[in-house]
């Protein structure tokens, strides 16, 4: 089989290379082949950001730029797309670029093992949003920055810089340059798929085909999860199947009916869209992951991943989803829960690839709220993730879906706390008995997130906790905890 020639725009011109293989990372190809060692290896399982790069590709005629890990990212991944590292940003003459220089102003460097990942979420920042005349806010800093880890400052002299870029002289991308580089790239990565090592095929159809050809072939999405087989686990793929390039599962279709959601959208565009039915989600969805993990996984490659600490599908389940699976022989729908059969089994046929996620419209009278606890508040796994959605109509529940994480080897649906809630006065006794029924209804393990007894304990307080908020109470967590409201108010002259 061949190597597929991998091209990208870098540093305003086109690179080519050849014989890179299937399944090495793109921060091995930028150390190891380029002798780009600005960017560097942290964790090597997208934790703590020293790796971040920013990748950027057109999108409607304007560029989208994006930080992503490129310690689990696949280097042909990168195919047709733009990339900056840390060592592109300073101009020529040596004149830092305003995420530098305020990094520098600041001293949000100490140790410096971490600062180049930082300053290139924060490039990511500045063309967001400093270069569309959007100022940089403490929150936003914080999410953008919060796929990065720093063990030395304490993070105040970090978000200072982030802040503080739009103050410096500006420095702009010649984005119509870029674009028509971007257009040349994306002409030169068209080639037939025939017996390539790294397939990517553009429409539905042949990616199909391509799965029906190349049953061993290794799926990837985001290779979020993938990227950990080859740098922590040491595996090799021969041959990769990559479902992102597909136009199909790239899209985002909603009707009066609900969304469609294709199977390669990203995690960060998937909760947008989430969010704008579901405003409450976006706590929960900035908490998912940090940046650059969402950035480049997908809620496909979620869903079909099938960990039981996955925080998507317990909101998916609760939403009521179901997904479509597709193959040569057609197409057909399950609800999500359905999907898996075992800890890490699916319903998928050896020819089958999940293909998009439908999520119905939430009803008038339906209430959700979708929690996460977890040792650390940015950037971390589940111990229990939990969401609950009732359809609460004159007093009564007219239906119930909860979905939980953390608790099985699968992703579960509490089909008899479920069965318990539906149809009864929802009151405060009745989501008492519902916590208990949650403890009952499952029994999860002991392991290094948490114990068994104690992610029994949270799926009670979680129950306790949607009944508080479905009343109307606030400040019931420590989410809602914020020094402005504990300040000392002064009295009255």
């Amino acid at each position: 089989m061949n190597s597929r020639p991998l091209t990208f725009v870098h540093r305003g011109q086109l690179v080519t290379l050849s014989h890179v293989p299937p399944d090495r990372t793109l921060l091995e190809l930028l150390r190891e082949d380029l002798g780009l060692t600005g960017t560097k290896e942290g964790c090597g399982e997208g934790d703590c950001g020293a790796c971040t790069v920013v990748l950027g590709d057109a999108v409607h005629g304007r560029v989208r730029y994006q930080a992503v890990n490129a310690c689990i990212r696949l280097a042909h991944s990168l195919n047709g797309m733009a990339l900056w590292t840390v060592q592109d940003l300073a101009q020529a003459d040596g004149t830092l670029h305003p995420a530098q220089q305020a990094l520098l102003q600041c001293h949000g460097s100490q140790c410096g093992f971490c600062t180049p990942g930082f300053a290139m979420s924060m490039f990511a920042l500045y063309q967001n949003n400093v270069c569309q005349g959007r100022p940089v806010s403490r929150a936003l800093a914080q999410e953008a920055l919060s796929g990065n880890l720093c063990r030395c400052t304490g993070y105040r002299p970090i978000l200072d810089a982030a802040q503080q870029m739009g103050s410096l002289p500006p420095v702009q991308v010649d984005e119509a340059e870029l674009l028509q580089k971007l257009e040349l790239a994306a002409l030169a990565s068209v080639s037939p798929e025939a017996d390539w090592i790294y397939i990517a095929p553009t429409t539905q159809a042949e990616l199909l085909a391509a799965r029906a050809a190349y049953p061993q072939a290794q799926v990837v999405a985001g290779a979020t999860d993938v990227g950990l087989w080859i740098t922590k686990q040491h595996r090799q793929f021969a041959q990769v199947l990559d479902v992102t390039r597909a136009a199909e599962l790239r899209r985002i279709e909603e009707d009066g009916a609900g969304l469609r959601i294709g199977a390669a959208v990203t995690l960060t565009d998937a909760f947008a869209a989430l969010q704008r039915q579901w405003p409450q989600l976006q706590r929960f969805a900035a908490r998912f992951a940090g940046l650059p993990v969402r950035n480049a996984g997908t809620l496909g490659g979620n869903v079909a991943n099938g960990s039981p600490i996955g925080d998507s599908m317990p909101l998916l389940i609760a939403l009521r989803a179901q997904v479509v699976l597709a193959s040569m022989r057609g197409e057909r729908t399950l609800a999500l829960e359905d999907l898996y059969t075992g800890y890490r089994q699916t319903a998928l046929a050896p020819d089958e690839l999940l293909v998009r996620i439908v999520v119905p419209r939430p009803a008038p009278e339906g209430l959700l709220r979708a929690y996460k606890v977890s040792k650390r508040w940015d950037d971390d796994i589940s111990a229990v993730c939990l969401a609950l959605h009732l359809d609460i109509a004159d007093g009564v529940v007219r239906r119930a879906s909860i979905g939980a994480g953390g608790v099985a080897a699968t992703p579960a649906r509490a089909r008899q706390t479920e069965a318990l809630l539906t149809g009864q006065p929802w009151t405060e006794a009745l989501a008492q008995r519902a916590g208990e029924a949650l403890q009952a209804e499952f029994t999860p393990i002991s392991d290094m997130r948490a114990s068994g007894a104690y992610r029994r304990t949270v799926l009670a307080g979680l129950m306790r906790r949607y009944w508080l908020e479905s009343q109307g109470q606030t400040a019931v967590s420590l989410e809602d905890f914020s020094l402005a409201n504990c300040a000392p108010q002064e009295e009255a002259a």
